[in-house]
Order: C-alpha cells, then sequence, then structure tokens
C-alpha cells in the first residue's frame, strides 16, 4: 500500500474520531439504559474508543515496511 494512501487513511480516521466524539453524536448515547448493569454512555464511549483503536492498529499493520 502506497504511503499516501496509509496517510490518507489515517487522515480520514483522525477525522472520523472527531465526529464520532463531538456534541451531537454523542449525545445520543446519553441515555438512562443500562447494559449488563453498565450505563449505555460509558459503554459506548469504551467500545468506540477500542474500534478507533483497533483501526488504527489495522492500518498501521498492513503498511508496507
Amino acid at each position: 500500500m502506497p504511503e499516501t494512501l496509509v496517510s490518507q487513511r489515517l487522515l480520514a480516521l483522525f477525522f472520523a474520531a472527531g465526529v464520532v466524539f463531538n456534541f451531537p453524536l454523542i449525545a445520543l448515547w446519553d441515555q438512562s439504559v443500562t447494559v449488563a448493569g453498565v450505563p449505555l454512555f460509558p459503554l459506548a464511549l469504551f467500545l468506540l474508543w477500542g474500534t478507533l483503536i483497533a483501526l488504527l492498529a489495522w492500518i498501521v499493520e498492513k503498511a508496507p515496511d
């Protein structure tokens, strides 16, 4: 994969994280609902954060040596 494609994907992931963790979308998770006894808001934040880290690792690991 060319270096420009890797940098474009990293930049797209950065902007996606900015959109996902911004107010209008993050407010969707702020409800008084629990999943297995865990409030939905912290659970959603943790899952979104973990997904972004996994995507970052996948992009970087797919990069050419």
